[in-house]
């Protein structure tokens, strides 16, 4: 059975200011998603899965239906705040839906095979497809799942501070730990974080998470379980959201294990606009080396 992709497209996008997911950036208008479509497409997965809002289904399907039908299965999931959710527990000036682990479990009833997730404004590369395809077909089961970790030096912003999960692993390589790191950046050839006006150095082959996951299908009864009170409990905290590392964290203390499979992939995405043009010239850089063609879906 072939592993399905399933990308988190529902964000709002505040920091950049627009719909980032859906903006070009190659030479024929490709977003970051279509080139990790691409790259699922090669590496051996058999549909994609889009978590979006419905306020923009239509604009998105116009987008996408055409330049994938007859390339690849699609199909799409509706993430809302109330998405769920026993409404007595929705806060009324709560505005957004409520994290990534939110979104997963919105899939539930679409997924019945192992499968990827990712962000849709993050440029993962075709070894990280690869690798993930590797697993969900020979190696994940209900007792191990799989994590792509990034070189924290392949995944740095020029325009600005990062946070980061640093994986913390055991001797084989499966994951103990996600310490998430605010403020990392590079400073005089050195990369750290800086935390109460002191800067720590980190090794430059940190393996990092950049929100590519790899999952057996149990995960949904697993994350079911966690989300079910999470509204109740954070009725009053209005930016409170259930994201995929709590249920990450609850796996391995039940005693399923992670593995983390380092890619040697470059990540790039758009955290601030100002990464728009550093994008377009990285896609137009791999395009130069055949990595990719000028036109993807022709």
């Amino acid at each position: 059975m072939k592993p399905t992709l399933l990308i988190l497209a529902a964000g709002m996008a505040s920091r950049y200011g627009s719909m980032k997911q859906t903006e070009g950036f190659g030479p024929g208008g490709e977003t970051i998603m279509d080139y990790s479509i691409y790259n699922a497409i090669r590496a051996g997965f058999g549909k994609v899965i889009f978590i979006i809002r419905k306020d923009f289904a239509e604009g998105f399907k116009n987008v996408f239906e055409p330049r994938l039908k007859g390339k690849i299965e699609t199909g799409y999931v509706y993430q809302e705040m109330d998405s769920l959710v026993n409404t007595a527990f929705l806060p009324g000036d709560r505005t957004k839906p409520w994290g990534t682990g939110h979104a997963l479990l919105c899939a539930k009833d679409e997924v019945h095979e192992p499968f990827a997730v990712i962000n849709a404004d993050d440029f993962y590369g075709k070894d990280a497809f690869e690798k993930a395809a590797d697993f969900l077909v020979n190696k994940c089961s209900e007792k191990e799942y799989a994590i792509i970790g990034y070189r924290l030096a392949n995944t740095l912003s020029e325009h600005g501070t990062v946070s980061r999960g640093v994986c913390q692993v055991d001797a084989n390589q499966f994951l103990t730990g996600i310490q998430e790191r605010t403020k990392i950046y590079s400073k005089d050839g050195a990369i750290g974080y800086e935390e109460n006006d002191v800067f720590h150095h980190l090794k430059d082959d940190t393996d990092v998470s950049m929100n590519f996951w790899c999952f057996h299908p149990t995960v949904f009864g697993l994350t079911e379980k966690l989300f079910k009170d999470f509204p109740e409990k954070n009725y009053n905290n209005l930016k409170a959201e259930f994201f995929i590392p709590i249920i990450a964290e609850d796996f391995l203390w039940q005693g399923g294990k992670i593995r983390v499979i380092s890619t040697s992939s470059k990540w790039f995405g758009v955290t601030y606009k100002e990464d728009a043009e550093s994008v377009r010239e990285s896609l137009y850089a791999l395009i130069k080396e055949s990595e990719y063609p000028e036109q993807l879906w022709i």
